[in-house]
């Protein structure tokens, strides 16, 4: 089992047409986000202009979670609302508009990736996922398996778990609590 700390001061932005956003990780290390050629990527960005166009990624599931506000969208020209933590769940290549400025979390899943879920938890957790990610609201404390690992906020925590060991998880405050087998 391999456990990486990606920690929120150490991601650099880079702009979209929208604003600037910050890669934490792209998997595998030899995928290039230009190309499109990626098993996932984990990212957070800012929504600076309104109205503004996400960009689209043919094949690519997404997961989008506001971490500062809701979030007022048109998704193939369909008004919707979601709350601040909300997960918003969405196909790549929709037409997503956005009516409202902050900052989110994003998670791009190939679908060529049989299964994945994120969800917001802070309730003890066990799990014998592929790979788990792990995003901090807040300052928190997470145990993997009896080992503390603090997280500021917007942190990433992503664990490797190519043997499905069962690990055991537990939570200090909220998270986002993603899994994914390949």
């Amino acid at each position: 089992m391999n456990i990486t700390l990606f920690p929120k001061k150490d991601t650099k932005p880079s702009i979209w047409s929208g604003g600037l956003t910050y890669e934490y990780m792209i998997y595998p290390k030899t995928a290039n986000y230009a190309d499109r050629d990626f098993s996932f990527r984990i990212s957070s960005a800012t929504i600076e202009q309104t109205p503004s166009e996400f960009t689209k990624f043919k094949g690519y599931h997404r997961y989008l979670v506001m971490l500062d506000n809701e979030l007022d969208v048109e998704v193939n020209k369909q008004k919707k609302v979601y709350e601040k933590y909300e997960i918003m769940e969405f196909n790549s290549d929709d037409e997503v508009t956005s009516y409202t400025k902050g900052t989110d979390f994003n998670w791009m899943v190939s679908e060529k990736i049989s299964h994945h879920k994120l969800e917001i938890t802070n309730t003890n957790q066990n799990c014998t996922a592929e790979m788990v990610i792990l995003f901090s609201l807040d300052t928190t404390v997470i145990t993997i398996n009896e080992k503390l690992y603090h997280l500021e906020p917007y942190d990433l925590l992503v664990i490797e778990n190519k043997e499905k060991e069962n690990v055991r998880f537990h939570f200090s405050t909220e998270c986002l609590f993603g899994i994914l087998d390949f």
